[in-house]
């Protein structure tokens, strides 16, 4: 992976280009700029997960590659919650209206002849990266849960609504969990709001630190939270929700001065079937973390 100096960067750019030659001359493009920092990915089927792991603000994705062709990378970027509203700009050999114009009807913000002129090239990464960092801050407040920071209860939603067709169109599993602070009514009448507010998101730390860089975590409302797995099966299910339990009972939440011990419940549901419906894999779920709060609570109970 190529990239330039440390600063933080106003610009993140993601080259996705199979030929080397291509990718050190863009790189010298940027050599200058400490506001942009440059990542390379040479290899087509690499590039949705080098993508989802550098989130660029502009990725530069070649038209021609081995494997997957930039067309159909620019279709995978736009089916991956974390990439769907990145800028693409697509670089092509030569100026066709043709591919310009399939190149637009599948998702991608803007095409460039390579190599583009230096100017050219750095006022449209610059132009994207702002439209795309302010669409990304009013995305924050529509979307964020305004005490933990998390995917609030319409976002959580939606991403599983986008997840189940992803799911269905690869033929994969989908796993939700849903899970329950115990007792956290008692916290509130005992220590105040406050103190409750401290407990949830401290908790939502502990869960997000117990997941996997694809997986969401959401409020689903009040002490309840909704965890999505894409892709993940029974084994990766039950590990993930045992570690979720455990790093909330392992050691005391701090409110103030107060050290407090929390347990959470948890439920979960996996749609093995693409008829598998979002309401019934929410309900399966549900009922699950329902049966864990009645054996006892501290526990994970399977749908």
């Amino acid at each position: 992976m190529l990239k330039t100096g440390e600063a933080t960067p106003d610009s993140v750019v993601l080259l996705v280009d199979d030929q080397m030659i291509i990718a050190e001359a863009v790189r010298r493009l940027f050599a200058a700029e400490t506001d942009i920092k440059f990542h390379y990915c040479s290899k087509s089927e690499k590039a949705v997960d080098e993508a989802t792991t550098v989130l660029p603000t502009v990725i530069l994705q070649d038209l021609v590659m081995p494997g997957l062709d930039g067309l159909q990378l620019v279709r995978l970027y736009r089916d991956n919650p974390l990439t769907a509203e990145t800028p693409i700009i697509v670089l092509s050999t030569k100026e066709d209206p043709r591919v310009k114009s399939q190149a637009f009807s599948e998702g991608a913000n803007d095409y460039l002849v390579k190599l583009p002129d230096r100017i050219e090239l750095l006022a449209r990464v610059r132009y994207h990266s702002r439209a795309y960092r302010a669409l990304t801050e009013l995305r924050q407040q529509a979307t964020r849960d305004m005490l933990t920071g998390i995917w609030n209860r319409k976002h959580i939603f939606e991403l599983l609504d986008k997840e189940h067709a992803r799911a269905a169109r690869e033929q994969r599993t989908l796993v939700v969990v849903m899970t329950d602070l115990d007792h956290f009514k008692s916290v509130n009448d005992t220590y105040g709001h406050p103190a409750g507010d401290a407990v949830l998101k401290q908790a939502v730390q502990r869960f997000n630190s117990c997941v996997r860089s694809h997986d969401h975590v959401g409020r689903y409302g009040g002490e309840e939270f909704m965890i999505i797995l894409p892709g993940a099966n029974a084994e990766d299910a039950a590990g993930i929700a045992e570690r979720l339990r455990s790093s909330i009972a392992s050691q005391p939440m701090i409110a103030g001065d107060v050290s407090l011990n929390v347990t959470c419940s948890l439920g979960v549901a996996i749609a093995t079937s693409p008829q598998t419906r979002v309401q019934e894999l929410v309900a399966a779920a549900d009922k699950a973390l329902y049966a864990a709060k009645t054996s006892g609570r501290n526990r994970v109970h399977f749908a």
